[in-house]
């Protein structure tokens, strides 16, 4: 290993989860400008009218989000604050192909919570966020599972999370 390597060592898992809960407090601007901007085009005039257009465009445009900073230098902003880089299992940059794929794969730390609660006719804010806290943290837990602690839908996609400080000026 040269002086300007690093090794491909994951984050704690803690620190994963923090950049993940920064990360939510983030794209709470890009949901409200997303929202902001469908309804000014679509003339909604009631929340629950084109609920689910709504849902579709915030879909793609979370989509947009995640993939061009994945592909771009492998950092949202969050992932920079935290220093964490999405890279290929060999540590190189990930294509826009594989960003897309591991965007659509992350809705697993969702989706699973989702449906238990639906199944179990969960009603009010408190019990799904209950349902959802409870299915992120098993699915963050799975990640002791992987011997390089990577999550399964970085596994799936052949990218990892790596530990990523950059270079100080001299």
């Amino acid at each position: 290993m040269t002086a300007g390597e690093q090794p491909l060592a994951a984050p704690p898992l803690l620190r994963r989860l923090a950049c993940f809960l920064y990360e939510g407090v983030l794209l709470f601007g890009v949901v409200m400008i997303a929202g902001y901007l469908y309804s000014s085009l679509t003339q909604q005039r009631h929340a629950l009218q084109g609920q689910h257009g709504l849902q579709a465009f915030l879909f793609v445009v979370l989509g947009i989000y995640f993939v061009w900073f994945w592909s771009h230098g492998g950092q949202t902003v969050a992932m920079k604050t935290w220093h964490i880089r999405l890279v290929d299992t060999e540590g190189a940059a990930v294509s826009q192909w594989r960003a897309a794929a591991r965007y659509l794969l992350s809705w697993l730390w969702f989706l699973p919570a989702l449906a238990v609660a639906h199944a179990a006719s969960l009603q009010g804010l408190p019990a799904l966020f209950s349902a959802m806290a409870a299915g992120v943290l098993v699915f963050a837990l799975l990640s002791f599972l992987h011997p390089q602690r990577q999550y399964l839908h970085d596994a799936v996609c052949g990218t990892r999370l790596v530990t990523h400080r950059p270079a100080r000026p001299r």
